[in-house]
């Protein structure tokens, strides 16, 4: 959540040295402009769907009659149960079989802090007072692109993309703007944390000159944390509750001095790992979500727990201390508030294939409520 700085994870390596490793994975404007039917690389996704159509009918026939019969709710609409032959931005049956794999990967890598990160910093970047997409940032998949991930905020989340590579490369018919929220949200709930009312269909960005510039995110130790935190947040259409809810996932995670410049080299909380040892974490469990950021931010009693100028400013702020009371005293409050909060985020900027966005959930859909509808923040349009 913070430039140079946010959720950390266990998973980790040289950033130059990965890099390198994952440069099938960071398409070029040129590669990108190549892109064909003559050359339908998994790694490289498309933005249009008419041209994921007609590939997916001419190379996997099988795959598009699943399609056609498969059982598929969209979201907030009274479509039938049916899927129409229309492909969307992502396959619904794709993404079901991705965030399997993403469990997997979760439950062998430990890497739950950085594939939240990953969604965050993808979505972070939007900017409300921009109307046209994607100039207004926001979840579009524009973070795989080498140059955005040189932002400093984004130091060491190219470790997040190796982590995905695989499941990118098998399920080529989901958005990297949908992987990345869907590893993020998965994150949350098999940490623990709250079931998130996710909707999918994001289109990606083509090309690296779509990336937004560098500065969108919050950064660690501003001068004025609290005005700080409101002006990025506030600039992506969050209010308080929503910045204190948020700041909340840092109950997972540890932050790395090397990559951020912040924290310990290392505590008796992360000297053994799992994954990768090293860091300061915000808690005592940083791989279990739930509300003891707040209570051990409160507390102030160990040293060994790291206490950011924009996380001690949750509780020095009166407007931002109200939530952070309520968040410190129920869990179930800060679930409630963070599972509302991470969905609006993740629709930030986003522009959706079909409109109304896709739900991989099994069950009746029910309309998010309405202040997390997409339209309101993102929209179907160019």
């Amino acid at each position: 959540m913070a430039e140079r700085l946010s959720l950390t994870s266990a998973f980790s390596s040289s950033s130059m040295a990965s890099l390198s490793a994952a440069s099938r994975l960071l398409p070029s404007a040129t590669k990108a402009a190549r892109l064909s039917l003559s050359t339908p690389s998994p790694s490289l996704s498309s933005s249009s769907s008419s041209l994921k159509c007609l590939r997916s009918s001419l190379l996997s026939p099988h795959l598009l009659l699943r399609q056609r019969r498969s059982a598929v709710h969209v979201a907030a609409s009274n479509f039938g149960t049916v899927a129409s032959p229309k492909c969307f931005a992502s396959d619904p049956d794709q993404l079901k079989s991705a965030r399997e794999d993403i469990k997997e990967i979760l439950n062998t890598k430990f890497c739950h802090p950085i594939l939240v990160r990953l969604g965050w910093h993808d979505a972070g970047t939007y900017n409300k007072n921009i109307e046209e997409w994607p100039q207004r940032g926001g979840a579009d998949g524009s973070l795989r692109f080498e140059i955005e991930l040189k932002h400093a905020a984004n130091a060491g989340l190219v470790n997040a993309l190796k982590l995905l590579e695989t499941i990118k490369d098998k399920y080529s018919g989901v958005t990297y703007a949908d992987l990345f929220q869907l590893a993020s949200a998965t994150a949350i709930e098999e940490a623990g944390g709250p079931k998130i009312p996710m909707k999918y269909g994001r289109v990606d960005t083509s090309s690296p000159d779509q990336c937004p510039e560098e500065g969108r995110l919050p950064d660690a130790g501003p001068p004025n944390p609290a005005a700080h935190l409101r002006e990025v947040f506030y600039r992506m259409g969050l209010n308080d509750k929503e910045i204190v809810a948020l700041s909340g996932a840092h109950t997972l995670g540890r932050s790395r001095p090397e990559r951020s410049g912040w924290g310990k080299p290392e505590t008796k909380y992360t000297k053994d790992g799992p994954g990768a040892p090293g860091g300061q974490s915000w808690t005592v469990q940083w791989l279990k979500f739930d509300n003891s950021y707040f209570k051990d931010i409160k507390e102030r009693m160990d040293e060994d727990l790291l206490v950011l100028p924009t996380d001690a400013v949750l509780f020095e702020d009166p407007a931002f201390k109200v939530y952070a009371e309520k968040y410190a005293a129920d869990q179930n409050e800060f679930f409630k508030d963070y599972a509302e909060a991470h969905a609006k985020l993740s629709n930030l900027g986003a522009k959706f294939d079909p409109p109304e966005g896709i739900s991989i959930d099994d069950g009746p859909v029910t309309a998010a409520p309405e202040k997390f509808v997409a339209a309101k923040y993102s929209s179907g349009k160019d």
